[in-house]
């Protein structure tokens, strides 16, 4: 109920989450070369190739929890084949050594003075600011959510307080419909909202359920997948594994007394439909951080404004942004932060010099569409919906080998790698195949 009553009150920073930290009122004023806010996994990146870039005495992090999660792996943990443990260490383990962390949680940000405001009292000037701060959650905005969650047969993947819910759910079913859902908004990752739908069907045949249950994915997009390619293969495995999906379909009201999922149908305003269900995995609407979205920084529909080209601030040249938090114009990946870690690590370097940006990002993104214990569809595209593959066969088919990347390789280049600037860059996928053959 404790860890409930939390999920109401937090909000989503990149993939760190958010734990309460209390601190005395300081007076000094705090400066900085490089200032970067939010300790996800394009914060944490970054800080380590600026601490490299102008030494760790002039970069500080402000991000207040006290935990740092690999999020990609949680569409396992919701699945039982990774535990939540192993998806977490302490941000004091991750935070590069000699950097400053600023244990707070910022709360405005002012371009025009070059300052940031802490929520402990704190104002912190910068030289240069890199925003990473993640995108919102709103279970809230779904009617009976989020205290929903504290009855069984329902779960998120998409928060540290229900991804093990998830899993319970999909242990005690027993006949009916399990039932998954995708929002009508931007999310991260949009391949995991139906990941977890192939694990649950997989893991229904093991245990011998699968011939009571009727497993439904309702999303709100008018497609399964954005990319055709990928999207063709996703039908093939729907239509073979008799999965039920719904196009259009949105999550306005979760009734979990009576097990009940309410969904207004898009192409008709005022139509809805009442589900009944065994188990329901709910994935979030989600949206612009609200510290970006009510400063200076914004664009229109509040993300951070920044060049599609090499992720500086359109209208303030000593900021930049990467990650969730911006609105580049492509999914919003673990992936994508990495291929556009070393493209803002050369803007930054240009700019210190008064130089122009010269290096371009593609958009590249991946999505690992995970359809059983053991296979994995490995997407790749750019900005234009184009594939953009690393490998020498068709990655749209289901295979053994990008399964054991998905849940052994890259959690192990993200800690080992990634975080520590030593791994990135355009098609993170392809860095790692070329350094296979080295």
């Amino acid at each position: 109920m404790a860890a409930l009553r939390r999920l109401r009150q937090c909000h989503s920073t990149g993939i760190a989450i958010s734990h309460f930290h209390t601190s005395s009122r300081a007076s000094a004023k705090l400066h900085y070369k490089m200032l970067v806010v939010g300790g996800g996994s394009g914060g944490i990146s970054m800080s380590a190739r600026m601490k490299r870039m102008v030494g760790a005495e002039n970069v500080a992090v402000v991000e207040p929890s006290e935990m740092h999660y690999y999020q990609p792996i949680w569409t396992l943990v919701g699945a039982g084949a990774k535990t939540l443990t192993s998806s977490g260490r302490s941000t004091a383990s991750v935070m590069p050594s000699g950097v400053k962390w600023v244990k707070s949680k910022v709360q405005e940000i002012n371009p025009d003075t070059n300052t940031v405001r802490t929520d402990d009292g704190n104002e912190i000037s910068y030289e240069y600011l890199i925003v990473a701060l993640g995108l919102q959650i709103h279970f809230e905005k779904i009617k009976g959510l989020p205290e929903g969650f504290e009855h069984p047969k329902i779960g998120s993947n998409y928060s540290v307080q229900t991804v093990e819910k998830t899993w319970k759910a999909l242990q005690d079913f027993k006949e009916g419909n399990a039932v998954f859902t995708f929002p009508n908004s931007p999310v991260k990752c949009a391949g995991a909202p139906q990941k977890i739908m192939y694990l649950a069907d997989a893991y229904l045949r093991k245990t011998g359920k699968r011939a009571k249950a009727n497993v439904i994915y309702n999303t709100s997009l008018p497609v399964l997948f954005g990319i055709k390619k990928y999207a063709d293969s996703l039908w093939d495995i729907v239509k073979q594994r008799d999965l039920q999906v719904n196009l259009r379909q949105n999550l306005i009201e979760v009734r979990a007394d009576k097990q009940e999922a309410v969904f207004e149908n898009l192409d008709k305003p005022g139509e809805t439909k009442v589900l009944e269900y065994e188990m329901l995995h709910v994935t979030p609407p989600m949206g612009p951080n609200l510290v970006i979205k009510g400063s200076l920084l914004a664009d229109e529909a509040g993300w951070l404004d920044v060049s599609k080209d090499n992720l500086q601030h359109k209208r303030y040249p000593n900021v930049f942004g990467i990650g969730d938090c911006t609105n580049l114009p492509t999914a919003k990946t673990g992936a994508a932060v990495a291929a556009q870690t070393a493209i803002l690590n050369r803007t930054i370097s240009k700019v210190r010099k008064n130089e122009k940006p010269d290096k371009i990002y593609d958009g590249y993104t991946s999505c690992p569409l995970v359809t059983s214990y053991n296979t994995v569809i490995l997407a790749e595209f750019d900005y234009n919906g184009q594939p953009l593959e690393t490998f020498p066969f068709n990655q749209a088919k289901e295979r053994r080998l990008m399964y054991y990347m998905k849940a052994d390789v890259m959690p192990h280049l993200y800690w080992h790698g990634l975080l520590r600037g030593l791994w990135g860059g355009p098609g993170p996928y392809r860095k790692l195949l070329h350094l296979g053959m080295k």
